[in-house]
């Protein structure tokens, strides 16, 4: 019986066992004296396959068709926040070149009123060429 357990046991770890000779090797390992490690190998995967259906829920592969508009909704309310936002930004891009435009005009004023005023000095001038030309226009 020792011998066929320690044949059955060099298949079993070179990977190279049946699966009727691994029944067959756990039944003489529970029988047998010793082999302590090797009984305790083979109770834990027995304890592991008889706990495996409770404590894993294997997802089916279905899907719940209640919540796909979910996503759908998520979709079109990130859609909507990004144009809503993207408006938001061009509405201050416009803004913010109005203000600018409106500062260059408002320049272009003070400087075309202060070249006025210094207009106004020219013109005062002017009249002093008048007396030549009445006398000018005399002589002929």
């Amino acid at each position: 019986m020792n011998k066929r357990i320690e044949e059955l046991l060099e298949k079993y770890w070179n990977a190279d066992s049946t699966l009727e000779e691994e029944a067959e090797l756990r039944d003489l390992i529970a029988q047998a004296d010793g082999y302590e490690s090797e009984k305790e190998w083979f109770l834990s995967i027995q304890n592991f396959a008889s706990e495996e259906p409770e404590r894993l829920k294997i997802p089916r592969g279905k899907k719940k068709a209640g919540f796909s508009w979910l996503g759908w909704a998520a979709s079109v309310l990130i859609l909507m926040g990004s144009y809503a936002g993207w408006q938001a930004y061009e509405r201050q891009q416009q803004e913010e070149a109005y203000r600018e435009v409106a500062a260059a005009l408002s320049l272009i004023q003070d400087k075309f009123s202060e070249g006025q005023s210094q207009l106004e000095k020219m013109n005062e001038l002017r009249y002093l060429n008048t007396t030549n030309s009445l006398f000018e226009n005399q002589e002929k």
